[in-house]
């Protein structure tokens, strides 16, 4: 358990970190030389490639973070470093052709085939979820990821915290590395919804998806704006402890905010900017009206809340209102979100949600 509560406050922490700091870089290309080429010189490079183009197989693109890429034009073999864009592949129809994830989506493993296991002569190995082999997002073992020979490997903001492209050995070796940095709004997680599926060749099948999503999300906007009591709602994204005396939680700027608000509510911390830590003390003042809260590593998040010291006058727990929602929907930045977003609704303002 214990094991489990690190991990989540370093996602938090990680969250926080990748939006202040943004992330990392690619390498500049190193500026042409300007001095004058002998013929020599010419013949040489004539019987070498010139462009980009005819060094690199696939199409030219930008990723999400708006690196240019060359995306294969046969994907057959995925490495997902990030629960949302694993959970999304396999929404695609497409966990047979994840051949890594990372140790974050190490719980939908029971739902990906090894397509590397599947070619093998022990076919038996071919649906065991522990033949998928996993790698830390944030310092991979990229000898063993180029070993795989994936066609691409989907990145996301949390990989380059520190501002360092820790995968620049599968670029180098000439894998296609997508980044897919945290979505910041509802807007961006379409938009790399739309890439993810352009990426693996599944326009198609990604729209349906992007399509019911919007259709739901229209839904849940228009009973908001219907909704006439404001309640302040606090969402703790961890919980205070005597080691850690903080709450983590968010402003404006973020999916997670838009969402409380689609829902006719207000975010007692929408008037500060992007993923935010506030101590405990400030938490209480805010005094809000209903808590909701997505923290998975102890047994019962609402109970602790509700017999905190401290937390016996505020609003939301004198009047019974603390809520948790499925943390992988609320936090991974995929279609599933809207599984959190009508969760959350239910809870705030269960006669309008009915």
């Amino acid at each position: 358990m214990m094991k489990k509560k690190i991990v989540t406050l370093t996602l938090c922490s990680a969250m926080f970190v990748a939006a202040i700091s943004g992330c990392g870089k690619q390498e500049a290309p190193t500026a042409p030389d300007t001095e004058a080429t002998t013929a020599a010189e010419v013949t040489e490079a004539s019987e070498e490639p010139t462009t980009e183009a005819e060094v690199h197989e696939g199409t030219l693109a930008q990723d999400r973070a708006g690196n240019d890429i060359y995306l294969p034009d046969k994907v057959e073999k995925i490495v997902s470093m990030a629960p949302s864009t694993t959970r999304f592949l396999i929404d695609l129809g497409l966990g047979d052709k994840i051949i890594a994830i990372d140790t974050n989506s190490a719980v939908y493993a029971a739902s990906l085939t090894d397509a590397t296991a599947a070619s093998s002569s022990d076919a038996a190995s071919s649906t065991d979820a522990s033949s998928i082999k996993q790698f830390d997002m944030m310092a991979p073992d990229n000898e063993a990821l180029v070993a795989l020979k994936p066609d691409i490997i989907f990145t996301s903001g949390m990989s380059n915290v520190g501002g360092e492209d820790v995968y620049k050995p599968a670029r180098d070796a000439g894998i296609c590395v997508a980044d897919i940095p945290s979505s910041s709004s509802i807007e961006d997680i379409v938009k790399d919804l739309e890439f993810i599926g352009k990426a693996v060749k599944q326009e198609e099948k990604a729209g349906k998806l992007i399509d019911q999503f919007n259709g739901s999300l229209e839904d849940i906007i228009l009973k908001g704006r219907d909704v006439t009591e404001k309640k302040k709602v606090l969402f703790m994204i961890s919980l205070p402890t005597a080691d850690y005396p903080s709450v983590y939680t968010f402003g404006k700027g973020t999916y997670l905010d838009e969402m409380i608000t689609d829902i006719g509510a207000l975010n007692v911390t929408g008037d500060q900017e992007g993923w935010i830590s506030i101590s405990e003390e400030e938490a209480i003042a805010m005094n809000p009206d209903v808590i909701v809260t997505n923290v998975n590593y102890v047994d019962d998040a609402v109970n602790a809340i509700k017999t905190a010291p401290g937390w016996e006058n505020v609003a939301a727990v004198q009047n019974d209102a603390v809520y948790y929602i499925d943390a992988d929907s609320s936090n991974q930045p995929n279609n599933h979100i809207i599984d959190a977003m009508l969760e959350m609704a239910k809870q705030v303002y269960p006669d309008t949600y009915k």
